[in-house]
C-alpha cells in the first residue's frame, strides 16, 4: 500500500526571502556593537564655573583683613585695630577734662600769676615811698618859710599828707594786685578753654577712628556680598554653557545610537515583512509526495479498481447505489 506525505509550503520567492533574512541576521548579530559610541557622557565644567569655584574659595575669609587690619601693605587699618586705637584715644580725654577742671574754681588763677608780679609791686611801692618822702620834705620847707616849723599847723599838714599818701599807696598796691589777678584769671580761662577744646578734639578723633573702624567693618561685610554676586553670575553663565555642551553631547550620543541601531531596525522591518508574507500570502500550495508502488501493490491496486468498477456496474443493474455493499450469488 502506498504512503503519501503532504506539506504546506510558502511561495518560492517567500522562501528565498526567509533564507536571505536568516543569513543577514546571523551575520549582523555576530558582530558586537560598539556601545562606547553612544554611551552617556557628562559635559565638563565650563571655565566660568571653574572661575566661580575659585572665587568662592578665595572669598572665604576675604573680609578678615578689613576687620583685623592684617591685609596687604597699604591697606587701611582694620576695624579691630581702629577700635583699639579709638579706645586709646578716648582714654586721653579724661586727662584734658581733669586739667581743665584744675583751671576753674577759686584757685584756678594761681598757676597763671606772673612770677615777677611781686617784684614789680615791691619796686613800685618803693618808688612811691621815695616820692612820698619828698612830699613830706616839702611840707617842712613850707613850714620853715612861714615860721611854723615844728608847730601844730605843720603837724596837721604832715598827718593829712601821710594819711593821703598811705591811702594812695594801698590803692596802688590793690590796683596792681587786681591787675595781676585779672590777667591770671584770663590765662586760666584761656587754658580751661584750650583743655576743653583738646578734650573735645580727642573725643572727636576717637569717634572718627571708630567711624573708620565701622567703615572698614562695612567693607568687610560688603566683600562677601560682592563676591557672591560675581560667583552667582559666573555660575549662571557657566551653567548655560554647560547645558549647551550637554545638549550637544546628548545629540551626538543619539545620532551615534541611531547610526548603530539602524541596521537592526532595518533588519527588524525586513523580518516583519517576511513574517507577514509567510503567514498571509494567498499563493500557498500543497505538495503531495507518493512513493512508487511495489509490483504487489500495483497488482492489488489494479484488482481493487477492476473489482470496484465491476461492482458498480452490477449494482446499477440491480438497482443499488454506487458503493452500497451487497452480496453477489
Amino acid at each position: 500500500m502506498a504512503v503519501s506525505t503532504s506539506r504546506t509550503l510558502p511561495a518560492q520567492f517567500i522562501e528565498d526571502l526567509g533564507k536571505d533574512y536568516g543569513t543577514q541576521l546571523a551575520g549582523l548579530t555576530s558582530v558586537p556593537l560598539d556601545t562606547g559610541r553612544f554611551a552617556p557622557k557628562v559635559a565638563a565644567q565650563d571655565p566660568m564655573q571653574a572661575q566661580a569655584y575659585q572665587l568662592g574659595q578665595q572669598g572665604v575669609g576675604a573680609y578678615e583683613p578689613y576687620i583685623t587690619g592684617a591685609g596687604a601693605a597699604g591697606m587701611a587699618p582694620g576695624a579691630a585695630q581702629m577700635g583699639a586705637t579709638a579706645a586709646t584715644t578716648m582714654g586721653g580725654v579724661p586727662s584734658y577734662l581733669t586739667q581743665a577742671g584744675a583751671y576753674s574754681g577759686p584757685s584756678g588763677y594761681q598757676d597763671f600769676m606772673s612770677p615777677y608780679q611781686q617784684d614789680v609791686i615791691d619796686k613800685t611801692l618803693t618808688e612811691y615811698d621815695v616820692q612820698a618822702g619828698k612830699g613830706l620834705a616839702g611840707i617842712g620847707q613850707l613850714a620853715a618859710k612861714s615860721g611854723n616849723l615844728g608847730g601844730g599847723r605843720e603837724g596837721v599838714m604832715r598827718s593829712e599828707y601821710q594819711s593821703s599818701s598811705d591811702r594812695n599807696r594801698a590803692l596802688l598796691q590793690a590796683q596792681m594786685l587786681q591787675q595781676g589777678f585779672g590777667q591770671a584769671q584770663q590765662g586760666a580761662q584761656a587754658a580751661y578753654g584750650q583743655q576743653m577744646g583738646l578734650g573735645q578734639a580727642q573725643q572727636g578723633l576717637a569717634q572718627g577712628q571708630l567711624g573708620i573702624g565701622g567703615y572698614q567693618q562695612g567693607l568687610g561685610s560688603l566683600v562677601p556680598q560682592l563676591q557672591s554676586g560675581d560667583i552667582s553670575q559666573l555660575g549662571q553663565l557657566g551653567g548655560i554653557q554647560q547645558a549647551q555642551e550637554q545638549a550637544q553631547l546628548g545629540a551626538t550620543q543619539e545620532a551615534n545610537r541611531m547610526q548603530a541601531m539602524e541596521p537592526y531596525e532595518r533588519m527588524g522591518q525586513y523580518g516583519a515583512g517576511v513574517t507577514g508574507l509567510i503567514s498571509g500570502y494567498p499563493g500557498q500550495y500543497q505538495s503531495q509526495v507518493t512513493p512508487n508502488p511495489t509490483p504487489l501493490q500495483t497488482a492489488l491496486g489494479t484488482g481493487a479498481v477492476l473489482s470496484g468498477i465491476y461492482g458498480n456496474i452490477r449494482a446499477g443493474q440491480a438497482g443499488l447505489a454506487p458503493g452500497e455493499i451487497t452480496t453477489w450469488p
